[in-house]
């Protein structure tokens, strides 16, 4: 196999940034709009026993509380439906990434009631040590304008309780 390397020059690298700038701007998108999250817990287990309970696709069911239900559609990569328990709201992932031997997935939101776009998310289970590992869901989106406090609360609000909610059942 052939690899290629491509060392642009500096001006080439500011003509580029430039550009991308400007295009950001034509299209009324401002860089700065993009937010980040990223929240951890520490639970019990080696991480394959912890990804055995959270690393399915639809698993989430199980351990973010306002989900009721999830629906994969069984595709290669799987789409999933969540509906909340109340029946009020719903969210369609497609999974973009997955690594069974780093215990990790990735998705994004194909439509969502939350206030944000462009949201891309991943779920990873690291060792710790003695015994224990380490939970990090991460997650990328561009909120509505105007809406920004809602989105980061809301965004915020269900990973901590899903976090929060995995440690309580390895906990038992």
């Amino acid at each position: 196999m052939t690899s290629y390397t491509f060392e642009p020059t500096l001006p080439v690298i500011i003509r580029s940034a430039a550009l991308g700038a400007a295009a950001l701007v034509v299209m009324g998108v401002s860089a700065a709009s993009a937010a980040t999250l990223s929240r951890s817990v520490d639970v019990k287990g080696s991480p394959s026993a912890v990804w055995s309970m959270i690393g399915p696709f639809c698993a989430i069911k199980d351990w973010l509380p306002p989900v009721g239900a999830c629906i994969e559609d069984g595709k290669a990569p799987p789409s999933r439906t969540l509906v909340t328990k109340d029946g009020k709201a719903a969210f369609v992932e497609k999974q973009t990434a997955r690594n069974d031997s780093e215990y990790s997935y990735s998705y994004s939101f194909l439509s969502s009631p939350l206030p944000v776009t462009n949201y891309t998310s991943t779920i990873k289970v690291t060792a710790k040590g003695d015994g224990s590992s380490t939970v990090t869901w991460t997650g990328s989106y561009t909120p509505d304008q105007g809406k920004e406090r809602a989105a980061n609360e809301a965004l915020n609000g269900v990973y901590e309780v899903g976090l929060a909610e995995i440690k309580a059942r390895l906990a038992k």
